[in-house]
Formats: C-alpha cells, structure tokens, sequence
C-alpha cells in the first residue's frame, strides 16, 4: 500500500521533512517513490511547499495521507479540491471554493498570530517588571544593610560610651586596695 507521509531530514532541533510517497512497509526515512513537498515546521507560520497536482494523482492512485499529512493537505486546500473534483463541480467552482478556502486560513493565521503577538509582549511585560521589581528589593536590601551597619556602629558607640562611664564611675582599683 502507498501512503503520503513525511521523511525527515534536518539536524538535531532543526527538523525539515519532506513529503513523500513511499511503501507503507518502509522505514521512515528509507526509499520513496516520489517527494511531492516540503515541510519545515521551525518559526512561526510553519513553511509548507507542495505540488498540488502530484498530490491529487496520488490520492486518486489511492495511497494514504498520514494524519499529519491529512491536515496539511486540508490546509492547502487540497482535499477539498479532490472532494469538489469528485463531486463533479466545474472547474470556476472549483477555483472560487478554493480561493474562499485560502482566505479563510489566512485570516485564521492572521488571528493567531496576533494572539501570538500578545502573548509575547505580555511576556516581555512580565520579564520588565520582574526586572524593575528585582531592581528595587536589590536597592532596598542595599539600603536596609547600610542602615543596619549604621545602628551597629551607633550602638558599639553607645556600648564604648556607657563603659568608658561606669570605668570612670567605679574607683580605681588601687584605692579600693588601700
């Protein structure tokens, strides 16, 4: 059986797959049949290439789509272009669906990515103030020990004082002799 599944390539952290139709009894990465797009899902919108056109005749030559690839073909749109051909809508019906479809994720991306959008500055917001917050607990620990050195020298002062009154109080310890 033929499925259409992704094949990774890439480095370690930095995956690009490509789209493939291979034997379903392969190995992941093994022997295909034929590359048909290009997957890279590092960065914000992912980055898809795919020919359209090879993917609709490997569908109609009845090979599988993933569940991943599943979903990138319904992105593209290009399920719905299958379903519209099988239907046996024109082919103006066929182009007007999908641009209807193409605007439609587009908008949608458009929507995630200013929530997206919010979220980071709200992150950065937060990271500001954790700064700003850290900033003034590090300058009030600064001022609290200087005030604190300040009472300790006040009060060995007040310590050395009170012991130079009781020595110069007390008789001195020859006259207590006599």
């Amino acid at each position: 059986m033929v499925k259409l599944r992704l094949r990774r390539r890439g480095r370690k952290q930095a995956p690009i797959y490509d789209i493939v139709a291979m034997d379903s009894r392969k190995t992941r990465d093994g022997a295909f049949l034929e590359r048909i797009g290009q997957y890279n899902p590092v960065g914000f919108p992912s980055k898809i290439v795919l020919d359209n056109t090879r993917a609709i005749y490997w569908l109609k030559a009845g090979a599988q789509p993933t569940d991943v690839l599943r979903s990138i073909l319904s992105y593209h749109g290009v399920l719905l272009q299958l379903h519209l051909e099988r239907k046996g809508k024109s082919v103006e019906e066929i182009a007007a669906a999908l641009t209807e479809h193409k605007e439609t994720v587009s908008k949608r991306l458009d929507r995630i990515a200013a929530k997206r959008q919010v979220r980071l500055s709200k992150k950065k917001k937060g990271a500001i103030e954790a700064e700003r917050k850290a900033a003034e607990d590090a300058k009030a620990a600064e001022a609290k020990a200087k005030a604190d050195a300040i009472e300790a020298e006040r009060k060995a002062a007040e310590d050395a004082k009170a012991a130079a009154e009781a020595a110069a109080a007390a008789p001195p310890a020859d006259a207590a002799a006599e």
